[in-house]
């Protein structure tokens, strides 16, 4: 389904609220304003397949103009609005785009890619104009509202966060299906989440990174509505789960994190009754951290791990988790397969990559190197995202690392992840990196980099709160495992998702080595 087919039926029915109060839309608003996108970028010379870029905070419009690019068979590209000017420019350009959409939030950076992004055809701006730029609000009354003939269902082509180098886009081939063809995302809402038109979904990330996209559209074509935070704060998730009788939410473990450390008082001001399924997905969680977010919202959380490529897709629930802690579930779609680096398959609790056997296909865009180091290495067409993790005897999968920060110490591999999840439960801790650093003897070493709950007021301090913390992560884990070494920074750079830039980090401590290995 589609804005427009839930429109025939429930035209007042909301589809989209801002919790600020900045903009709202029934289904009938969206779909009207959808047709005229469609309209627009059609008269503008755009054919289905072309591309489209934005690059917007979450914005009113936002649903407007990606369901405007479904409805006219397009692909289209949500950029981060924290990207610098030269890789908002990168991806404007490795993408194709024929138009651009921005906002007059993004004016600074909107001028200076006019002159290096000489593709793009068609340039609008919402909330006011700069030279250059056509006015969004104008563009679009202007256009009809009527829906075009024959419509075939535009796709995203959504760029990877860019931590281990140029980021790349997914492509899951020219869009080919009639609007509102049937989406494996939509029968997993429905069926494993219990999504459906009363569905009232709380979207507290970036709506250009994949998850809160893809999940909001998928309540568009369910027929519930989104209610949409400009940012995550823990208090203010709390409070909208209350107001709005929230009844679906996906996080990611950071946020979890954030409501536990919230003051007892915060947490049970809140009432989250209303609250049918919390998911979660992007990290994995640490094991202490989810078994306190069930005993706290009840056994209605559940974790899934897939990638943007749509290659697989791996489930648990509540039951299923207690059963098997730490687990990110067993494969619904795909089958998974461990294998060592010569592509070997491994045993159970064996760790290696994790590859999907699936009949689903991707590449990365204009990037035939990193598409083939996707595929195992014995040919069988098996896909990976580049993750480390094992399979137990029942076929539940464990994730361990990224593949990319596997830190080797002395001839150890060593998985920061574990050290990452034994330090952010300490109470003195809010956020953590883990990472190797160079050293002479061992080729590199375990560091750790942290966001205290209240900074060291001196280097006294700070040696005790290092001691400290090295002496919990060794109480829970082999020493090799642990960091030797710990600073303390004001805030860690995170995506807005909750992603860690770890590769930031990291390149500051082997920049003076004049090496990265």
């Amino acid at each position: 389904m589609y804005p427009g087919h839930i429109a025939a039926t429930a035209p007042d029915r909301l589809a989209v609220v801002m919790s600020d109060g900045s903009g709202s839309y029934t289904y009938a608003e969206l779909d009207r304003a959808a047709n005229r996108v469609s309209n627009l970028l059609r008269a503008a010379g755009l054919g289905v397949g072309d591309h489209v870029a934005l690059c917007l905070e979450n914005h009113p419009r936002f649903f407007e103009i990606v369901w405007g690019c479904h409805y006219a068979g397009l692909v289209y590209t949500a950029c981060s609005s924290r990207l610098t000017s030269d890789e908002l420019s990168y991806i404007v350009n490795d993408c194709g785009a024929r138009a651009f959409v921005t906002s007059a939030y993004k004016a600074d950076q909107a001028a200076e890619l006019l002159s290096t992004t000489p593709g793009v055809g068609l340039r609008l701006m919402l909330d006011g104009t700069i030279q250059g730029y056509a006015p969004y609000e104008e563009a679009v009354a202007s256009a009809s509202s009527e829906p075009l003939p024959d419509r075939i269902d535009g796709a995203d082509m959504l760029y990877s966060s860019g931590t281990t180098g140029r980021p790349k886009g997914v492509s899951l081939g020219r869009p080919s299906n009639p609007l509102g063809s049937p989406q494996t995302l939509t029968l997993l809402a429905q069926f494993l989440m219990g999504m459906d038109d009363t569905t009232v979904y709380l979207s507290p990330a970036p709506l250009y990174h994949a998850a809160p996209l893809r999940w909001n559209m998928t309540v568009h074509r369910i027929g519930g509505t989104s209610v949409v935070m400009p940012n995550f704060d823990a208090e203010d998730f709390l409070a909208l789960v209350d107001r709005h009788s929230i009844t679906h939410v996906q996080t990611v473990p950071t946020m979890f994190v954030r409501m536990l450390k919230l003051d007892p008082s915060v947490r049970t001001r809140y009432r989250t009754g209303s609250l049918r399924c919390v998911f979660h997905a992007a990290a994995p969680c640490p094991v202490s951290v989810k078994h306190d977010m069930i005993s706290w919202f009840g056994p209605i959380i559940h974790e899934y791990y897939a990638g943007s490529e749509g290659n697989g897709f791996v489930y648990c629930n509540s039951e299923q988790w207690l059963a098997h802690p730490g687990t990110v579930g067993t494969a619904l779609s795909g089958v998974v397969h461990i294998l060592d680096d010569a592509g070997n398959e491994l045993g159970p609790n064996e760790t290696g990559t994790i590859y999907f056997e699936s009949p689903s296909e991707f590449t990365y865009h204009n990037d035939a190197a990193k598409t083939a180091a996707s595929r195992d290495p014995k040919g069988r067409g098996w896909t990976t995202l580049g993750d480390i993790g094992y399979l137990d005897d029942e076929k539940f999968l464990f994730l361990t690392d990224r593949k990319a920060f596997m830190i080797i110490t002395g001839g150890v591999n060593v998985y920061p992840q574990e050290a990452e999840n034994i330090l952010v439960t300490h109470p003195k801790v809010v956020d953590v990196a883990v990472f190797g650093v160079p050293d002479d003897e061992f080729g590199e070493t375990v560091k750790a980099v942290v966001q205290p709950s209240a900074m060291p007021g001196d280097p006294e301090r700070a040696r005790e709160l290092e001691a400290e913390l090295i002496a919990h992560c060794r109480a829970h884990l082999a020493d090799v495992k642990c960091p030797r070494s710990i600073d303390f920074r004001e805030e860690l750079p995170r995506h807005p998702t909750g992603k860690l830039y770890k590769r930031l980090l990291k390149d500051e401590y082997w920049a003076a080595a004049g090496r990265n290995i």
